[in-house]
C-alpha cells in the first residue's frame, strides 16, 4: 500500500470529511460532509444546488481533512481536487454510503428521494493532489 492508499483510508474511515471549498475571491468555506471511498478518489453525495457544487463547478480546488460532527478539524488539511459527476458516473455512490453508514443512510436517501430523487443530488469525486502525498 502506497501513501496515497494509506491517506485515502485515513480520511474515508473517519465518520465525516471536513471539504473546504473556495469562494472565487479566495476565501474558504468548511463543510463537514459524509465521504466514502471510491477506488482511488473520495467520494461524497449532496444536493445538488449547494454553495459547495457551485464553488467546485467553479475552481474545482478543495482541501480535505478528517473532522468531527461539527467540523472541528481531526488532522492536516489534504490539498485535492474535486469535481461534479454526472448521475450515471455517482449513481453508485449511494451503495457505497448504505455500506458505510448503514440505516441513517438509508433514511437519508428515503428522504431525498421524496424532495426529488437522484436528479436533485450530486455526486462528487475528490482526487488527492499527488505531491501532497
Amino acid at each position: 500500500m502506497d501513501h496515497l492508499d494509506t491517506m485515502l483510508d485515513d480520511l474515508s474511515t473517519g465518520k465525516y470529511l471536513l471539504l473546504t471549498t473556495f469562494r472565487r475571491d479566495g476565501r474558504p468555506v468548511p463543510t463537514p460532509v459524509w465521504a466514502m471511498r471510491d477506488g482511488a478518489a473520495l467520494a461524497v453525495w449532496t444536493a445538488a444546488d449547494t454553495g459547495k457544487v457551485k464553488r467546485i463547478r467553479n475552481s474545482g480546488r478543495v482541501t480535505v481533512c478528517s473532522c468531527d460532527w461539527r467540523g472541528n478539524p481531526l488532522g492536516v488539511p489534504v490539498p485535492g481536487f474535486a469535481e461534479v459527476l454526472t448521475p450515471g458516473e455517482s449513481a453508485h455512490f449511494t451503495g457505497l454510503m448504505k455500506r458505510k453508514y448503514g440505516l441513517v443512510a438509508r433514511i437519508g436517501l428515503a428522504g431525498s428521494a421524496l424532495r426529488g430523487g437522484s436528479e436533485r443530488m450530486a455526486g462528487i469525486r475528490i482526487r488527492l493532489e499527488r505531491r501532497s502525498v
